[in-house]
């Protein structure tokens, strides 16, 4: 069986390389996106099976991602677990009515990241 395909969607350069590494290291592919443009390119050109999103992101908000995201086709069915900073209960019910499959707030361990991520895949 080929590796699932994790679209990490991460502006700040030093969490990117750490989770991909982590990911990579547990057996993932990782799709990189430092931006939401990217991010929504990326779904366009490859579907991954997950997506983990920031949603502070340079250049849009990240629920705008997560709608862009769903509103594609070959988009609406990938499940998006927020991996974020923003701790706000309003933030992590916005990401659900938005359509996300999980919220997780930075900063998370390793542990619980991997332990987590197979039931967001089997979904």
């Amino acid at each position: 069986m080929s590796p699932r395909t994790i679209l990490l969607v991460e502006d700040n350069a030093h969490l990117l390389d750490a989770f991909t590494l982590l990911l990579e290291d547990s057996g993932y592919r990782v799709r990189p996106a430092a931006t939401g443009s990217q991010a929504i390119h990326s779904v366009r050109e490859a579907s991954p099976d997950l997506i983990l999103l920031d949603l502070g992101l340079p250049d849009m908000d990240g629920l705008e991602v997560v709608h862009a995201i769903k509103r594609d086709p070959r988009g609406a069915r990938i499940p998006i677990v927020v991996l974020t900073g923003y701790a706000l209960e309003t933030d992590r019910e916005a990401c659900f009515a938005a359509g996300c499959a999980g919220y997780l707030t930075k900063p998370i361990n390793s542990t619980q990241l991997l332990s987590v991520l197979p039931g967001f895949l089997a979904a």
